[in-house]
């Protein structure tokens, strides 16, 4: 069966889904996106990425087709439509159609898409065995806090992750991981601490980044924001990243380099298992 998607104020079959050609976002890579995650039919951490999508949209002085509420009828009635019990709902706002021009035309109205995507979430096979990385020259704009659509050079390193018979890479400039191609980067010391990039223009402010630091330090763990090397992650006593898609899922493998025994370690898992227990009691 066809899913039902939402295009600029219509529930339609996907077939049947529609958008300018002069759309900006097709020609520009004129807008953003959220992705929220979807447990037992329930949104996961929505308010967050409201949040994020009105920053992003002001950051780029984009107009904001919908309220918060009316996105969230948007997204319940995508649930609903669709039977939707656990994956993601894509949300993507662009500058909408104008005749191509490098300006921001003044008249044009925002485009909205929404359409759903069931996939195993709790269970995922993947974060159970862990995952490797490939280490690779992070070559995206400056402003990576911006939540845009333009994604070429992280579907570029994933497919060089493949090539290398890895499952993902981690992007690195001048010497220091700034993030996954579509997640946030951390170690674990080996006296526990948990380390990750500090928040700036240089990475996406995550929200499950947000969530599970904020788990950590209610379970006790220490953190430190700050940059670190491909060679600190190698030696490192364990590794992980952190999305919307993936939860917490460890990282085993790094250039080719074991971390840790190889396996996924116990602060990874744990930080999982709480961040599972607490989106399911807080999803709406």
């Amino acid at each position: 069966m066809s899913r039902i998607v939402y295009v600029n104020g219509d529930y339609v079959p996907e077939g049947e889904a529609v958008i300018s050609i002069f759309d900006r976002g097709f020609l520009m890579a004129d807008g953003v996106y959220e992705v929220t995650s979807v447990l037992d039919g329930k949104l996961v951490d929505f308010a967050g990425h409201m949040a994020r999508l009105r920053r992003s949209l002001g950051e780029l002085d984009m107009a904001s087709p919908a309220s918060d509420v009316e996105l969230e009828t948007i997204h319940r009635e995508l649930v609903t439509r669709n039977t939707l019990v656990e994956g993601g709902i894509y949300l993507q706002v662009t500058r909408g159609a104008a005749d191509r021009d490098f300006l921001y035309p003044e008249t044009a109205e925002p485009s909205l898409v929404l359409f759903t995507q069931a996939k195993p979430l709790v269970a995922s096979p993947v974060a159970a065995r862990g995952i490797k990385v490939i280490s690779i020259p992070d070559q995206r704009w400056a402003r990576r806090d911006i939540k845009t659509v333009q994604l070429l050079a992280p579907s570029m390193g994933k497919m060089a992750a493949r090539a290398a018979g890895a499952d993902d890479a981690w992007m690195v400039e001048e010497g220091l991981v700034t993030e996954g191609t579509s997640n946030n980067a951390y170690i674990v010391t080996t006296d526990g601490t948990i380390v990750t990039r500090e928040l700036s223009q240089s990475i996406l402010h995550g929200i499950t980044r947000a969530a599970v630091l904020r788990f950590a330090r209610e379970a006790q763990m220490k953190i430190e924001e700050r940059p670190f090397t491909i060679a600190e992650a190698q030696e490192a006593a364990e590794a992980f990243i952190t999305s919307a898609s993936m939860f917490v899922c460890p990282v085993v493998d790094i250039d080719g380099v074991a971390v840790g025994a190889g396996t996924p370690g116990p602060v990874a898992q744990r930080l999982r298992e709480i961040y599972i227990e607490e989106s399911v009691k807080a999803a709406v």
